[in-house]
């Protein structure tokens, strides 16, 4: 191996070392260092490695070439100050040649395959029973076609300014009389003046053609004019019977008999529930057919196992209580005791009121089968249209006056002194009053136009008659209202709806009041200064005193001599109350309920409750004390209606009917000469339930129900 020649150093015009590094190390750990002007060191190994690439960089050529091509370089060898010896000669120098990282700038994966390749044989399979499907395609298993959604383009509004065409079918009975009369009638007609003017410029020689061919159109003149005629005259028959049919339709004698006979069919459907509600014994009719009798007896055994069945029960219950111990009064107090339940007779619905929540309803107070039912929404996000009907025992399938409201109705009662007014309270505040014994819809009298009407929604209104001591002028009759604006407000019917306001109800300030380490607590600003109202009941002794009911769960005792001020104001629920009521025997309770789930018993000269009812964990919406019992008061729960009983049990109700599960009860109204519970819900259906089996006391004391529930307050 010939030694190698000292290392070639480049150098530029400015005297800066220039000379390529070597793109190979021997050693990765070695770094090359970078040379300066006029100093230079390097390695053996690196020496010789950038000698060999300059000699290459040189080639192809001779010396001599090196000497040319570098002519314009200034070139300066220098004397390498270490000497190769023999064993730097000899030894061994690896050199090592890697490959750079390969980066992919595109990849597209290949649609092809060789023909040697693993997988040629099943990618030929593939491709032949792709090639059958496509000439097979219809009727063939393997293929499928499949759909992609793209993006759908912007929607674009395309009108169209046309009449829509409507298509009927139409047809007539055609009799030889009247084709005899329309061809005599065509026959007078003269020929059309195109025809006579043919006539006329036709030449000489065809004349008889002439003839002929007019001959030829008059009898198809005649035959098309007949034609005609005839369709004139089978419309007037047409048009005449139709108008005699509409006559007939629409006369009083037709409307009245049908009347009769609605009622008539009425009364077979409903007359054994019509019965038990009025508390009448069934009668059945022995005229009745042998399929009727079948029936009738079917139903008789039913009843007769139910009665059974229940009769076993009660036996077994009493001998399981059959005790020597026991006294024998209490053994048969046992077998007379059954237990009260409700039992549903009908419901008023139809299809109007299907969907509508009920919201409010009240008896007319001279016609006690007269019902009037209020359908409109309480939450502000579910409010439409509202609903105003008029129920009769006489048809439970169909109202007898429909009034249709642009808001929904919150709450509505008959008037006193004239039964045909109804007063209707709405959504938004207006009051409207109907004339019920008019056969039109049309309100007679609106607060709409009113200066002073409400500007919340009316929750609960009442007529309400002034006592007798009171003034001439305050004799009449008034429309008592309560609103959410806060005001209660008293309506005199003149020549329209005025109103004065009795109470403005203020909010109750907090009390809350400061620890001694708290700091002083700020103003709270309040948004209005009216609570809202959501109920009121007059006393019903003396109508100058009433309470009040707010939103802010307060109970206010108010007189009418006093707009400012509250006589007692009662707390103790937690929430909005929806319903207070005096009790109609002992006139000193009153009840109410809240959406706090409770129902609370007050004495009106006591700020707390005496009692208070929580059964269920639902919100109370309505409440009434039963017109026939001191004890006795219904309330209406979201999930379920109840009856209680204080003479029975004070912890409990006797009663309890739970509601559908896609519906609420809403409100609750006793009937007036009859053991009868009428339940409204969510659905816009009235259920009629029966009292069964309800020991009702007839103490009518003022002091009875303090006598009953004062034992439980002692103890």
């Amino acid at each position: 191996m010939q030694p190698s020649s000292p290392l070639p150093l480049v150098f530029d015009d400015e005297g800066k070392d220039v000379t390529p590094h070597p793109l190979f190390h021997s050693d990765p750990d070695t770094a090359v260092p970078r040379r300066t002007c006029g100093n230079s060191s390097i390695s053996k190994p690196n020496a010789s490695t950038m000698e060999f690439m300059l000699d290459e960089i040189v080639e192809p050529g001779s010396q001599g070439d090196t000497a040319v091509s570098l002519s314009d370089v200034q070139v300066r060898r220098e004397e390498i100050e270490e000497q190769l010896t023999e064993e730097d000669l000899d030894r061994r120098v690896d050199i090592y040649l890697t490959e750079t990282e390969t980066i992919w700038m595109l990849d597209m994966p290949s649609v092809v395959a060789s023909v040697e390749s693993e997988d040629a044989g099943r990618i030929l399979e593939r491709n032949k029973i792709y090639v059958d499907i496509c000439k097979n395609r219809p009727g063939n298993d393997r293929f499928v076609e499949k759909m992609m959604q793209t993006i759908n383009g912007a929607a674009k509004n395309k009108e169209v300014q046309c009449d829509k065409i409507v298509m009927e079918d139409k047809g007539m009975v055609v009799t030889s009389w009247d084709l005899y009369d329309s061809f005599n009638v065509s026959e007078t007609e003269p020929t059309s003046k195109g025809e006579a003017t043919n006539g006329k410029s036709s030449t000489s020689h065809m004349t008889k053609k002439h003839d002929q061919t007019a001959s030829v159109t008059s009898a198809r003149g005649n035959i098309t004019s007949v034609t005609t005629l005839e369709s004139a005259a089978l419309a007037r028959i047409h048009e005449g019977e139709k108008n005699r049919l509409e006559a007939i339709l629409t006369s009083e004698n037709f409307q009245q008999d049908l009347f009769f006979m609605e009622r008539v069919l009425m009364e077979n459907i409903f007359q054994p529930k019509l019965a038990a509600y009025r508390q009448f014994p069934v009668l059945i009719d022995p005229a009745v057919t042998s399929d009727n009798v079948s029936t009738v007896v079917a139903v008789k055994e039913a009843k007769q196992e139910e009665h059974d069945k229940g009769k076993k029960d009660k036996e077994a219950q009493k001998e399981a209580l059959n005790d020597p111990s026991i006294p024998s009064d209490l053994n048969e107090a046992l077998e007379e005791t059954v237990p009260p339940s409700l039992e549903q007779l009908w419901s008023y619905t139809c299809d109007l009121t299907k969907g509508h929540n009920v919201s409010s309803m009240a008896w007319s107070k001279v016609n006690p089968d007269l019902l009037a039912v209020g359908y409109g929404a309480f939450d502000f996000k579910e409010q439409k249209k509202g609903l105003a009907c008029c129920w009769s025992l006489k048809n439970p399938m169909w109202p007898e006056r429909i009034f249709q409201c642009e808001h929904g109705v919150t709450a509505l009662d008959f008037s006193m002194a004239s039964p045909n007014l109804l007063a209707v309270g709405m959504y938004n505040g207006t009051i409207t009053i109907y004339n019920v014994r008019s056969c039109t819809t049309t309100a007679i009298l609106n607060s709409r136009d009113s200066s002073a009407r409400h500007t919340g929604p009316v929750w609960q209104l009442k007529w309400l008659e002034q006592d007798r001591d009171t003034a001439d002028d305050d004799k009449r009759e008034r429309l008592i209202s309560i609103s959410a604006d806060g005001r209660l407000t008293k309506w005199l019917i003149q020549k329209g709806l005025d109103c004065t306001d009795l109470m403005k109800i203020k909010r109750a300030g907090s009390m809350k009041k400061n620890l001694p380490c708290e700091k002083e607590r700020k103003s709270v600003v309040l948004i209005s200064r009216q609570a809202a109202g959501m109920c009121f009941d007059f006393h019903p002794k003396d109508t100058n005193f009433y309470l009040a009911g707010t939103e802010e769960g307060l109970i206010h005792k108010c007189s009418c001599s006093y707009d400012q001020q509250f006589l007692e104001t009662y707390k103790g629920h937690k929430g909005p109350v929806y319903k207070v009521a005096w009790n109609p025997f002992s006139t000193d309770m009153f009840l109410s309920c809240s959406a706090d789930w409770t129902i609370m018993l007050w004495h009106q000269n006591s700020q707390m409750p005496i009692l208070t009812f929580s059964s269920t964990t639902t919100v109370v919406h309505d409440i009434m004390w039963s017109p026939k019992s001191v004890f006795t008061f219904a309330a209406a729960n979201e999930s379920r209606v109840e009856i209680w009983d204080l003479s029975v049990s004070i912890l409990d109700p006797v009663i309890t009917r739970f509601a559908n599960p896609e519906a609420k009860f809403t409100s609750v109204l006793f009937a007036k000469n009859t053991d009868c519970l009428l339940v409204g819900d969510s659905r816009g259906e009235v259920s009629v339930f029966e009292l069964q089996n309800l020991a009702a006391s007839s103490s009518t004391k003022v002091d009875a129900l303090s006598d009953v529930i004062s034992p439980a307050l002692t103890t």
